[in-house]
């Protein structure tokens, strides 16, 4: 059964997340998709090239990414099983661990809100700067607050609820394929002119494997904090995402607070609509009560892990 592993996995992240130390060794697993992806990206996007060709390519891409990766991660399991008989459940969780974030996203949330705080808008702009993509040099309280809550919510999705459901899911392959999938989405899957047809295929793709894990991760959060259901069903379509928007209406719910808005992407201005409409604008004590909402839909996660392996058994 996989549910064991998933657990241990999820331990072995909460306990030592991703060491910087074996980061400046050897670098993410993510690290190898991401240079594979660019490579591929260069290589067959040419603006040059008609529209239809690139998106076949980008369609060849993925498809070759995700079968790479599941036969990689099958033939990895296989020979772990075959070696290490009945413990070997427990290098598996060692080989998943990698795949999971759950402690990396409280990592890089925390310094915002401390920062933030402390009443040091320039340290909270520069730690809010490393973990989206907007615009933050000119941010006030309430746009660093929005950024650092938007960004954990849609995270523990991406980060945490979606590896974990597909490891279960999946085995090791299906965790795998599913890192491989969202990292190429992250890097190509973008609607601009110049990976619209190439990162389609990528971008289909992600919003497939994060179907269920993002109403999922709504569906905790609201657990957690024993409400924002009516927000969450409300808002949660009026993201440009159709995943995205479940674990941040969630988040905006819970919290009382007015989430997403106009945003500034390399300087252009977007009118985002308004996610949990009507809540006040976030404060620095919002993402510390977003930070520990996270961790009690964390734990959440892990009760759920744990029973449906209870009920297998």
């Amino acid at each position: 059964m996989v549910e064991p592993v998933a657990l241990a996995a999820l331990a072995i992240d909460a306990a030592l997340g991703w060491p910087d130390r074996i980061y400046r060794r050897i670098g993410h697993p993510v690290g190898g998709f991401a240079r594979l992806i660019n490579r591929a990206e260069r290589r067959w996007n040419d603006p040059a090239r008609a529209e239809a060709v690139r998106w076949w390519a980008g369609i060849a891409t993925m498809a070759t990414l995700i079968v790479a990766t599941g036969a990689a991660a099958f033939a990895i399991e296989r020979a772990v099983a075959v070696s290490f008989g009945e413990r070997a459940w427990i290098v598996i969780a060692v080989l998943a661990w990698p795949g999971i974030a759950a402690r990396s996203l409280y990592e890089h949330v925390r310094p915002v809100e401390r920062a933030l705080a402390a009443g040091d808008a320039g340290a909270a702009r520069v730690a809010v700067a490393r973990i989206v993509g907007r615009d933050t040099e000119t941010l006030d309280e309430a746009g660093i607050a929005r950024a650092a809550i938007e960004s954990l919510s849609e995270s523990f999705c991406d980060g945490v609820v979606a590896p974990l459901f597909w490891l279960v899911a999946g085995g090791l392959p299906g965790l795998w394929i599913y890192k491989a999938i969202n990292t190429a989405d992250s890097l190509i899957g973008h609607p601009e002119p110049r990976w619209r047809a190439f990162g389609w295929a990528a971008a289909r793709s992600d919003d497939l494997a994060n179907l269920v894990p993002a109403r999922l991760s709504g569906l905790l959060i609201c657990l957690g904090a024993a409400r924002g259901w009516r927000v969450m069903w409300r808002d949660c379509r009026r993201h440009a995402s159709p995943n995205a928007g479940w674990p941040e209406a969630a988040m905006a719910g819970a919290l009382g607070v007015a989430l997403a808005g106009p945003v500034v992407y390399d300087g252009v201005w977007h009118d985002k609509a308004w996610i949990g409409k009507g809540g006040r604008p976030a404060v620095a004590r919002d993402i510390r009560r977003a930070l520990f909402l996270y961790l009690r839909a964390c734990l959440l996660l892990a009760i759920l892990t744990g029973g449906t392996a209870w009920l297998r058994s």
